[in-house]
């Protein structure tokens, strides 16, 4: 079995519209309640471990019968809330994740609810979802009859606009595909990527470079608002829809980008890069932030892999830049300011070009 998700627009009436915030601000306060209720237990019985494998915390059903108001919204987002802090914990003792934090009002809106008993359904132009009923919907594209609706997120953007990501299960058995076209990607701070076939660039527009101009004026104009004022909460507008439309162009193009790749090759051979790290030690922050890298990673595994086939990923430590595409001859020190390699058996050729064709030669040799 597999799992795709189908996110769509919400357009919800006054009435609907007041009852999403009022979800929105249960879940996290239920979320925060026992997340501060487990943080008491712990700091009170942290010397006795067995006692504190004893301890029973409250659920949101209980948490009902002193805050009444909790009944006015649907119970499984509820549920969902604390699902989720128990996987917040699992993953940190785990040492996957942070200590969960308290949930606060700027961050991410949303609560997930369940299918149970046809709680939720789509009809025409229309998704039914608990206590809201009938909420106005875009469906631009068609959800797969074998598809079965398995869950529902709806979340806020800080523009104000409603989203809903539909979760789906169906049978997917894809066929391991054999490799032939088989590709090596460099990242490169000018297009996002040089693939080792044709040394061509993804000519990536950096979106967020394009718009910084234009961003700084109305940050600096925000900044000179009086903050909780009506005018302050016209410029946060503008300010909160220029990040929304970078970020939906980055997306956009990253997902052409991947679609591609994933159409034309077997399989994909990348760099496991630390692009943290990177950003750190290069002072190349919004640069890097930018391109996304993690981002376009993410999106062309999951569609190799729907196709049956690879997404390579070889040691970051592995000297790509160094190494002679041609004679394999490793240099003892290239500075990034060399955008030209030069070898010392004539060959020369684009820095990038060079590492990419090396990063395709190492997956075929390791994983191949």
């Amino acid at each position: 079995m597999a799992n795709k998700a189908y996110k769509f627009r919400l357009y919800p009436t006054r009435e609907q519209e007041q009852l999403l915030v009022k979800t929105f601000g249960c879940v996290r306060f239920v979320y925060n309640k026992m997340l501060a209720e487990r943080k008491e237990t712990y700091e009170k019985f942290k010397d006795d471990k067995e006692a504190l494998k004893k301890q029973k915390f409250s659920t949101p059903a209980k948490y009902k019968k002193e805050f009444v108001w909790l009944k006015e919204v649907d119970s499984l987002a509820l549920a969902n809330a604390q699902l989720n802090l128990q996987k917040a914990y699992k993953n940190f003792f785990s040492g996957r994740g942070e200590f969960p934090k308290f949930k606060s009002r700027k961050a991410r809106q949303s609560y997930t609810t369940n299918v149970v008993n046809g709680n939720i359904m789509l009809l025409d132009g229309y998704i039914k979802l608990p206590k809201l009923k009938l909420v106005k919907m875009k469906q631009h594209r068609e959800i797969p009859s074998h598809h079965v609706l398995k869950s529902c997120t709806v979340s806020r953007t800080k523009t104000g606009k409603y989203n809903v990501s539909i979760l789906t299960e169906y049978e997917h058995q894809p066929t391991q595909k054999d490799i032939q076209a088989v590709v090596g990607l460099d990242f490169s701070m000018n297009g996002l990527f040089v693939d080792s076939e044709e040394g061509k660039t993804a000519n990536y527009p950096r979106f967020y470079c394009q718009a910084l101009e234009k961003l700084a004026k109305e940050q600096r104009i925000l900044s000179r608002r009086k903050k909780g004022s009506h005018r302050w909460h016209k410029q946060r507008l503008k300010v909160a829809k220029l990040h929304e439309k970078m970020a939906n162009q980055r997306k956009d193009f990253l997902h052409k980008a991947s679609h591609k790749l994933a159409k034309r090759y077997d399989c994909v051979v990348i760099e496991d890069l630390n692009m943290k790290g990177m950003a750190q030690a290069l002072h190349f922050g919004k640069s890097v932030a930018d391109h996304a890298w993690g981002m376009f990673t993410t999106f062309l595994q999951y569609k190799l892999e729907d196709q049956g086939k690879q997404l390579i990923k070889i040691d970051k430590w592995f000297p790509s830049s160094k190494t002679c595409s041609c004679c394999g001859q490793v240099r003892e020190s290239l500075a990034l300011s060399e955008r030209i390699f030069h070898c010392d058996c004539g060959f020369v050729a684009d820095r990038d070009w060079n590492a990419a064709i090396n990063i395709k030669r190492e997956g075929l040799r390791r994983f191949v």
